[in-house]
């Protein structure tokens, strides 16, 4: 027996907070009945699951890759603006692949994508710190009190982020180049960062996920990720 949500995501339907969703929209049956509670448990050889009509199950290939997402896509499979979207940058798989976290419109570096939700969930999840390191330009500069704060933690939403890693690279009469490190990924939180101690940024590009490294992959390109990389994001388990 297995909670749905796992089965859900074993499924290839997304990471297993968006699967908990699509139960409690009722969009998931059990042997024909619509389900809303997630502490249900399913039989996977003798139940029949359904999403929105469909039989489901989770026989299927495991695929996990690394785009080097351009400015100006987005990370949602269509946009009602017509904007580019980072999926019309990999090949058809015949599989239902899904972004594992997003950069924004004008960001752009390291995405990780696969079918594999649990995979999905280990990395997004708050208990494991994985590391997120970025570059960063900004406009002007930072005096060594600003970039103490950013270092110790900044107040968004009323919730303090987690201590930072922030070094500086280099300096113009313009801007700053920036290497910062977080261990969570909040909605925009390095540009939410930046501006809070008086400045804006200019340029944002991901560069490494966990011991997943962008490297030399070209802009707009993709690859898939060996199993050493894969493998490597079963050591953290580190606790809050």
């Amino acid at each position: 027996m297995v909670r749905i949500n796992k089965y859900l995501a074993q499924c290839n339907l997304g990471s297993r907070r968006k699967v908990e969703n699509l139960v409690k929209e009722g969009k998931i049956a059990l042997n024909g009945k619509t389900i809303k509670d997630l502490s249900v448990k399913i039989d996977p050889e003798n139940d029949i699951i359904e999403y929105d009509g469909k039989k489901i199950g989770y026989n299927f290939e495991k695929i996990y890759l690394i785009l080097n997402k351009p400015k100006k896509y987005i990370t949602t499979k269509c946009d009602e603006f017509s904007r580019n979207t980072v999926y019309q940058l990999l090949p058809d798989f015949d599989q239902n692949m899904f972004s594992v976290g997003r950069l924004d419109y004008m960001s752009e570096g390291l995405l990780i994508f696969t079918n594999d939700g649990d995979f999905a969930n280990k990395i997004i999840h708050p208990r494991n710190k994985f590391p997120k390191v970025y570059k960063v330009i900004i406009k002007g500069s930072l005096n060594n009190e600003r970039i103490n704060q950013l270092r110790n933690g900044i107040m968004i939403d009323g919730k303090k982020t987690r201590p930072a890693l922030v070094y500086k690279k280099k300096a113009d009469s313009n801007s700053s180049t920036f290497r910062i490190t977080i261990y969570e990924g909040r909605k925009r939180q390095i540009r939410r960062m930046v501006k809070s101690v008086g400045s804006e940024v200019l340029e944002l590009k991901r560069l490494q996920i966990g011991d997943i490294k962008l490297g030399k992959l070209p802009i707009g390109m993709w690859r898939l990720l060996k199993p050493s990389e894969i493998g490597s994001f079963l050591k953290y388990n580190r606790k809050n």
